[in-house]
């Protein structure tokens, strides 16, 4: 499958995801596909157990904010802000295709923090922020 093609997919995904069409949004994994959640230490095994997972979430996304895609050849990283229940999570997906189907996704969750005023003279603001305080 060419990149042109690979990036369609990766649209169409992100759109259905936004737009709560589980059957669409998952059609872009291969039967077997394994997704790790690497802060939990959790391995979903297969496309059906990943959208049966998905699908029961308690706190449904509310918004999708695609910050950008970037990839080439099996590899593809989607880099979005995902909202729960008013709270933003910083996210980024790691997608390995094997043919037309993902075949592994990793992704990575991180919560906003304030920024500490230690560094604020080397730093430009784009938004306020209220989360806890945090030393990162």
């Amino acid at each position: 499958m060419d990149e042109q093609h690979i990036r369609n997919a990766i649209d169409r995904h992100w759109a259905a995801s936004a737009s709560g069409d589980q059957d669409a949004e998952h059609a872009i994994y291969h039967d077997d596909a394994v997704c790790e959640y690497p802060q939990s230490g959790e391995v979903i095994r297969g496309r059906h157990n990943l959208q049966a997972l998905r699908s029961h979430h308690p706190g449904k996304p509310s918004g999708f904010d695609i910050r950008r895609i970037a990839g080439s050849g099996n590899l593809w990283v989607t880099e979005y802000v995902i909202s729960y229940e008013g709270k933003r999570v910083h996210t980024v997906s790691i997608m390995e295709f094997m043919g037309e189907k993902v075949a592994h996704e990793t992704q990575y969750f991180a919560d906003a923090f304030d920024a500490p005023a230690w560094r604020a003279q080397w730093v430009d603001r784009e938004r306020e922020n209220d989360s806890s305080d945090a030393e990162r």
